[in-house]
């Protein structure tokens, strides 16, 4: 079973519920301050945190004395853009004196579903996490539609751990774990300690969303829990409500755990492998001696390339003899790598007008 302390990256979503009183719409700020212990002491195991957080509309509906029911769009939209303001501060009012630094990291479903977008969402949260900064991402509900939303932070929690590689996705909800029934309904409901997978018979015990201020119930920590654990991350769900509760799951609060299927880096490899490429480039022998090391694919080290592709999309490796290398996500279109191959990452700005990313295949695009 996995333990927090031995965690490399983590993901951890906090619901509503969790974040704002239901009875006064305030922020439960020593909920939060203990909170931000945990992420500290996470911090000094040298672990990388992000944190899902729901909360905005919740905040921001008891800001504009709207009721305590199911909004309509524009104002769950109007909501959302004053509490989000709100949100923020608090996160970095609690981690700023600890020496931590927060970003906010606004997404919606496009940003998952537009490979374009995922690649650039990936970057941007894989420079903060390497800068040792906290990104506190939500859902942009100020824009987000019905037909572009996530629905709820348990889906985007699981997206989000995906998209980062990590390898623990922390559930913080109302209940202590899943059970073969509703526990608030059925005494005799008994509770999973691990899943190692997710049967018919496993989801048919899910039930629905218990808690008025949230929005996700059971079946979708679910859907959450096959997103994770098919791309390697290991996933609990644990009660929320206690103080500290990331010591509190370390040190053996009551706790589903979902198993992982495999390592993130081998799941994230077998899903580029499982592509089929749009386009390939030819790599001189020295670009094949790098790859070989692990490196990833420089401008430097293409001699061709072939096909018509985009950013984000899979391409074919080549070595001059013709040989299959491997293939991975490029970062440039095919037009942008005829103008810059065979060119040092320095002089990609020079070349095409504007910043470019060193690399034209990041290493861990890349399935060789």
């Amino acid at each position: 079973m996995a333990t927090l302390s031995t965690a490399r990256r983590v993901v951890i979503k906090i619901g509503s519920a969790l974040l704002v009183d239901r009875d006064s719409g305030n922020l439960r700020r020593d909920w939060l301050t203990g909170l931000a212990q945990d992420v500290l002491w996470l911090k000094g195991l040298g672990c990388d945190v992000v944190l899902v957080s729901s909360g905005s509309i919740a905040l921001g509906r008891g800001v504009l004395g709207l009721p305590p029911t199911v909004l309509a769009l524009e104002q769950a939209q109007a909501a959302a853009a004053v509490g989000q303001i709100r949100l923020a501060r608090a996160y970095e009012e609690v981690l700023a004196p600890h020496g931590i630094t927060t970003a906010q990291v606004l997404v919606t479903l496009e940003d998952s579903a537009n490979r374009r977008r995922y690649l650039n969402s990936r970057a941007t949260l894989e420079q903060l996490l390497s800068l040792g900064v906290v990104p506190i991402v939500n859902e942009n509900d100020t824009v987000a539609t019905d037909e572009i939303r996530f629905g709820d932070n348990d889906r985007l929690a699981a997206q989000i751990a995906v998209t980062v590689g990590a390898d623990q996705l922390i559930l913080l909800s109302d209940v202590d774990g899943f059970y073969s029934a509703n526990p608030s309904q059925d005494p005799t409901a008994q509770r999973y300690d691990v899943i190692d997978s997710i049967t018919p018979e496993i989801e048919a015990m899910a039930g629905d969303a218990g808690s008025g201020l949230s929005k996700g119930g059971m079946k979708t920590k679910l859907m959450a829990a096959r997103t994770a654990t098919t791309a390697g991350c290991a996933m609990a769900i644990t009660d929320g409500f206690v103080s500290r509760p990331l010591t509190a799951l370390e040190g053996g609060a009551n706790a589903t755990w979902f198993s992982a299927q495999s390592d993130p880096q081998a799941a994230r490899k077998r899903w580029i492998a499982a592509m089929k490429p749009r386009g390939a480039v030819t790599v001189d022998a020295g670009a094949v001696a790098a790859l070989a090391r692990g490196t990833s694919l420089l401008p430097a080290g293409v001699t061709a390339v072939e096909g018509r592709f985009e950013r984000g999309d899979s391409i074919a490796m080549y070595d001059p003899a013709g040989h299959a290398v491997g293939h991975g996500l490029s970062r440039y279109s095919a037009e942008e790598i005829g103008q810059i191959k065979g060119h040092k990452s320095a002089e990609i700005e020079a070349l095409l007008g504007y910043p470019g990313r060193a690399a034209l295949i990041h290493r861990d695009d890349m399935a060789l």
